[in-house]
């Protein structure tokens, strides 16, 4: 591992600078694309594209022996990906009721609890010491299992009057998420060598891509933003802080380690709005996109106060023992090394 350590130190730098610069890069092209939507508008017809982009460059951070994790350790992975398909879609028709949103904002925040994890999940579990391998493991599942989840989520939970197209919906997820994951995966298998020397770009190239989603988003909405926006921020931070919340107590439920705990908080209330922005405004109305590119912001700065906060809670000796991974993340030991994998944390 030790000729590795420059390399994963390099990535992780990266990573780490790129958790911090996404949220800052997303609001300030938000404001732009609010007080000057004329430019973005256009990206409108390539969010299928960037939506490509961000799930490739996910592909590419993946191993197969990340996925050696599922089989060594079932439980914490099984148990994460269950409850996120589970807590966020009921949260999301909770808050909705709650808040009283009109139609299209609820189902917009709908898909936002039902598509995959993503959005920094891995950094942020990394930053907070959890289960780095876990982390991985729940995102890439998630993320797999998508096409069949979301698409069922929606045609179960959505408000009988808001029409959802679940066989396009099922294609389109396969299309820009299935496809790009397996494909990047593939690559980086072929091409190890070769994807080591851009995994610093990595984070980068996904926040142009989640860009290239939220900004034609908010173009389109600049308007109907003005008026909603100050419930879609109360929505949106709400659903994430009590995902956050239960995602952690469902691991101290199954009596998981505690750096699982954390990775379970930050996987179960980080979700990937870029996608979601992207399919919402697809599928429902440009209007249903505002949850997704509110969180694309939101999921970042909440994520980077849970990450800090949680560093300044000792693990016990005993939590970090019972796991093979955990061991390395709370020392602040590089990822790669949870699981003799050779991914890094990423911004998905």
């Amino acid at each position: 591992m030790r000729n590795h350590e420059p390399r994963t130190a390099t990535v992780d730098r990266s990573a780490a600078v790129a958790v911090t610069a996404f949220p800052l890069f997303i609001l300030a092209g938000t404001v732009v694309a609010f007080i000057a939507p004329e430019p973005f508008i256009p990206l409108t017809d390539h969010i299928n594209l960037f939506l490509m982009v961000i799930m490739f460059s996910m592909g590419l951070t993946l191993t197969v022996p990340d996925f050696t994790v599922i089989a060594k350790r079932p439980t914490p992975v099984i148990v994460g990906v269950v409850a996120q398909f589970v807590v966020m879609p009921l949260l999301a028709i909770l808050v909705a009721k709650v808040l009283g949103l009109n139609s299209a904002l609820a189902v917009g925040l709908l898909m936002l609890g039902s598509v995959p994890g993503g959005t920094a999940s891995n950094v942020i579990a990394y930053l907070a010491k959890g289960d780095v391998a876990v982390s991985v493991a729940m995102t890439s599942v998630s993320t797999l299992v998508s096409p069949i989840m979301t698409p069922a989520l929606m045609l179960l939970l959505a408000d009988t009057r808001t029409g959802v197209d679940g066989a396009g919906m099922a294609l389109s997820l396969v299309q820009t998420v299935l496809l790009p994951v397996v494909g990047g995966l593939v690559v980086r298998t072929v091409l190890n060598r070769w994807v080591d020397r851009i995994s610093p770009v990595l984070p980068w190239l996904s926040i142009v891509g989640i860009g290239g989603v939220v900004f034609p988003a908010v173009a389109n909405n600049a308007d109907r933003l003005a008026e909603v926006g100050l419930i879609v921020f109360a929505a949106v931070l709400l659903h994430n802080v009590c995902g956050y919340i239960l995602g952690y107590l469902t691991g101290r439920l199954f009596r998981l380690p505690e750096p699982v705990n954390r990775t379970m908080a930050v996987e179960i209330g980080t979700q990937s709005a870029g996608l979601a922005s992207g399919m919402a405004g697809r599928f429902f109305s440009p209007e249903a996109a505002l949850p997704g590119a509110v969180a694309a912001v939101m999921h970042n700065i909440t994520g980077s106060v849970y990450a800090a906060l949680a560093r300044r809670r000792p693990i016990a000796p005993a939590a970090t023992g019972s796991t093979d991974s955990a061991s390395s993340t709370s020392t602040g030991a590089a990822p790669a090394a949870d699981t003799g994998s050779t991914s890094q944390p990423t911004i998905s």
